[in-house]
């Protein structure tokens, strides 16, 4: 399964220049899948989790997650559910990890029962992060 991972990332990550979508669509944001090999973070995790998903991985294993960075920015990243964990992968490292090795603030991310909905994931002393509905 990390095998998969490593591939579709370093894959995903290879073939996408990094562009916001201000330039490309003159809007902060807008979440499409990239079709001219250009694209922001939202725009790999969409495409990662379109082949990981043909590749037999269900949705409801694949979500998509908002984090925000050490310098304090928000970023879009995979969370990939295993038997091992919860792994992210990022279009800013090719490296997958667990989420608790990323340096990441978690913020939300999708429900996986219902990947239509997103959770708050809050930080608690004893549990670093935590979903709540």
């Amino acid at each position: 399964m990390e095998e998969k991972l490593a591939s579709v990332t370093q894959l995903v990550n290879r073939s996408i220049k990094p562009v916001s979508d201000f330039a490309v669509h003159g809007t902060m944001e807008f979440w499409s899948y990239p079709d001219s090999a250009i694209g922001d973070c939202e725009d790999y995790v969409l495409l990662k989790r379109r082949m990981l998903n043909l590749e037999g991985i269900s949705l409801s294993n694949l979500l998509i997650t908002v984090v925000k960075k050490k310098d304090g920015e928000g970023h879009a990243v995979l969370t990939v559910k295993t038997d091992k964990g919860d792994y992210v992968l990022d279009n800013l490292n090719d490296e997958v990890k667990l989420w608790s090795k990323t340096g990441y603030r978690f913020l939300k991310r999708q429900s996986s029962t219902d990947t239509g909905r997103w959770v708050a994931i809050l930080e608690y002393r004893d549990v670093l992060v935590g979903a709540v509905d």
